[in-house]
């Protein structure tokens, strides 16, 4: 990151994994609104993890683009081995992709193997990835008190829902509203981070006061004076309004644009492992409750003719053991 590229390349990938998600849960829930069941990744029809094998790829490029391509000398360490100032913010967004990674690299791995616990795994290693983005943002080596900073602080809200609601998922399985908003904020994330990209250096799009200023080897908005720096952040804040009503109604608006489309829609699809699983406990369950009331229902309509059958069958013995006593 650092760079319009940095910025808008990432967030061009939350945006679509974000979209991807609410296509998908709106969908399912649309279409089974009694039985809807989330999942943590949706699998495609032609290549099942195409979702996670675009994240590991994005995450790939991502860290090779922080360590190995973007330094000057092609590597982070300075000529003695150490990290130079100038190199940390580069390792820390490094280390956010390579969590990613691992989240996705072992979400394939658990519908590999097929786990009891697969659901629960997949949701904490995506908690994970997002508790270790914000925690890597809210430190961060880069400037916090300025515009930059601010964009940073707003961009944390987001990644903190994302971080709560995946937590949630875990035991809401079946919330949909859960789901939903975890896909807003996914699909918001990136959005900021584009919008980011192109406010911080594109030189035209810098707020009144304020310049572009070379520091440590890569650009910072800097800006002349208290009331200029003030008049930044509020535009930021102004900014971030505009787009969170924006995604309001887009998200709002395609939501019952999908309704319409799905409501009456009968459509035959392949059932994923995870609801695979739940509808044949979901009939086992119901099977044995069947059962168990079966048995009750017999044993009260017969239990009058079993007494009567008891009772005969005590006369009985009783006649053929007074015969042969006499």
């Amino acid at each position: 990151m650092g760079t319009l590229v940095g910025h808008v390349a990432p967030g061009f990938a939350f945006l679509v994994i974000g979209f991807w998600h609410l296509l998908n849960h709106i969908k399912l829930h649309v279409q089974n609104p009694k039985t809807y069941h989330s999942l943590p990744w949706f699998p495609s029809t032609k290549i099942r993890y195409i979702e996670l094998y675009c994240i590991m790829l994005g995450s790939s490029m991502s860290i090779a683009m922080e360590l190995f391509i973007g330094p000057n000398r092609h590597q982070p360490f300075d000529t003695d081995g150490t990290i130079p100032s100038n190199h940390l913010h580069n390792f820390e967004h490094s280390f956010i992709s390579m969590t990613f990674l691992v989240y996705a690299g072992f979400a394939i791995l658990l519908d590999k193997f097929v786990p009891k616990a697969r659901y629960e795994l997949t949701q904490l290693l995506a908690g994970i990835a997002f508790g270790q983005q914000l925690l890597l943002f809210h430190l961060h080596s880069a400037d916090h008190m300025g515009v930059e900073g601010q964009y940073h602080m707003l961009l944390q809200i987001l990644i903190l829902i994302s971080f709560i609601t995946t937590l949630m998922g875990i035991s809401y399985q079946k919330s949909f509203i859960v789901s939903f908003i975890r896909s807003i904020s996914i699909f918001f994330q990136g959005l900021w981070l584009m919008v980011m990209g192109f406010m911080l250096w594109t030189k035209s799009l810098i707020p009144k006061g304020c310049l572009l200023n070379l520091e440590e080897g890569h650009h910072v908005v800097r800006c002349h004076g208290e009331e200029a720096l003030e008049r930044a952040k509020s535009l930021v804040n102004i900014q971030f309004s505009w787009y969170l009503i924006w995604v309001t109604i887009f998200v709002v608006s395609f939501y019952l644009a999908m309704y319409k489309i799905y409501e009456d829609k009968v459509e035959y699809q392949t059932i994923t492992r995870y609801d695979q699983e739940l509808v044949h406990e979901d009939i086992e369950a119901q099977r044995k409750l069947e059962e168990y009331q079966n048995i009750v229902l017999k044993e009260k309509s017969f239990s009058p003719i079993n007494m009567e059958r008891q009772k005969v069958l005590k006369g009985v013995i009783s006649f053929t053991v007074g015969y042969f006593l006499l």
